[in-house]
């Protein structure tokens, strides 16, 4: 696996490092999603897949053994734990959590860049579960381009138009919620404090009018009352 096709969630409540680390990655051309606790991680992991997990120990409520532990039980993706405590009974009980590494805080982000490498190196290649393309009535969806087609004809998509398609088709039949929307693609939504939500119902009702044939009934992008939104395929 290589760094581009690699996906990565970073947890850790400090928003400095949080950013930090993120812009450091993105940097060495891995692809990068942000939690700031273990409830928007879970909220993450709900929706979208990771090849990778950098996890912070030290959080306030769930911290990252606990969070380790649980996610064990579900999945296998890969998970460095980050923490201050270095002390080799630390070490230890973030490995029997179940983690695949350990790097006590500070490091070289070289050093955390050289261990993820590692990691990936030995996660074997599977097939992606993500088929190439979703069908949308007269419409197909390409899951990897992220291109909307109708017939021969492209659809055109705006930034954010195309950001909401892809993150609804990752968890496609699955609600997503408002807040998860707007913590994915507020920036690219205009959005700020209270109007975030409103932003996103915005860009919700653009799309419709591109897929629905009728926006007032929607058959795909179908409403979750007192949730969110969830993509609906053939």
């Amino acid at each position: 696996m290589t760094a581009p096709d690699a996906h990565i969630l970073i947890v850790d409540d400090d928003e400095r490092i949080r950013s930090l680390l993120g812009k450091f990655l993105r940097k060495s051309g891995y692809m990068v999603s942000l939690a700031r606790d273990a409830a928007q991680a879970r909220r993450l992991l709900a929706g979208l897949e990771f090849d990778l997990i950098v996890l912070d120990v030290m959080m306030p409520g769930e911290d990252g053994l606990a969070l380790t532990r649980d996610l064990r039980r579900r999945i296998d993706t890969p998970i460095l734990l980050l923490t201050a405590r270095g002390e080799t009974e630390d070490r230890i009980a973030g490995l029997e959590s179940g983690a695949d590494d350990y790097l006590p805080k500070p490091f070289e982000p070289r050093e955390l860049l050289l261990r993820i490498a590692a990691i990936l190196r030995r996660v074997p290649v599977v097939e992606m579960t993500q088929p190439k393309f979703l069908t949308l009535g007269a419409l197909r969806y390409d899951t990897e381009k992220g291109e909307l087609w109708q017939g021969d004809q492209p659809l055109r998509l705006t930034g954010t138009e195309a950001a909401l398609m892809r993150r609804l088709a990752a968890s496609r039949g699955q609600p997503v919620s408002r807040a998860e929307l707007v913590e994915d693609l507020g920036r690219g939504t205009g959005a700020e404090g209270e109007n975030s939500e409103r932003a996103i119902d915005v860009q919700i009702t653009r799309l419709r009018r591109k897929i629905e044939t009728d926006p007032r009934e929607p058959r795909y992008i179908q409403t979750v009352r007192g949730t969110g939104y969830m993509l609906v395929v053939d």
